[in-house]
């Protein structure tokens, strides 16, 4: 339990009842906002001790937790990435550029009709 350390009401917790408030967390069956008011903690501090677990800061039985992001990824997966990342870059320069040509062509209809309208008006008027 918690060990009242100053004046200023800040609670010290092990890192054992860290830990096991880390794993309680992680079951499927209860959520991180029940754990947290069972054991009468903010729910933001236990979510700290999630990220602090998840990257092996915060360690109960001494073994060494690793990340999901701290995997290294082989050269075919990051070019794989790479390349799909690429891919929905140029879809996307594509319909901008689709979507500038139908812009200009608008505009260039649109004078076209300005213009045949003021020459119907010059013809009227003479």
């Amino acid at each position: 339990m918690p060990k009242y350390t100053n004046p200023r009401k800040t609670w010290e917790y092990s890192r054992e009842f860290k830990v096991r408030a880390v794993k309680m967390s992680y079951r499927t069956d209860i959520q991180s906002k029940q754990v947290a008011d069972g054991l009468g903690i903010h729910p933001f501090m236990l979510s700290r001790w999630r990220k602090e677990y998840r990257e092996g800061l915060l360690q109960g039985d001494g073994k060494k937790r690793v990340g999901l992001t701290n995997k290294k990824r082989s050269k075919s997966e990051k070019n794989v990435t790479e390349t799909a990342i690429l891919k929905k870059e140029v879809e996307r320069l594509k319909r901008e550029n689709d979507l500038l040509k139908k812009w200009q062509q608008y505009l260039a209809e649109s004078h076209q009709n300005d213009l045949d309208l003021s020459t119907d008006t010059d013809k009227n008027s003479e």
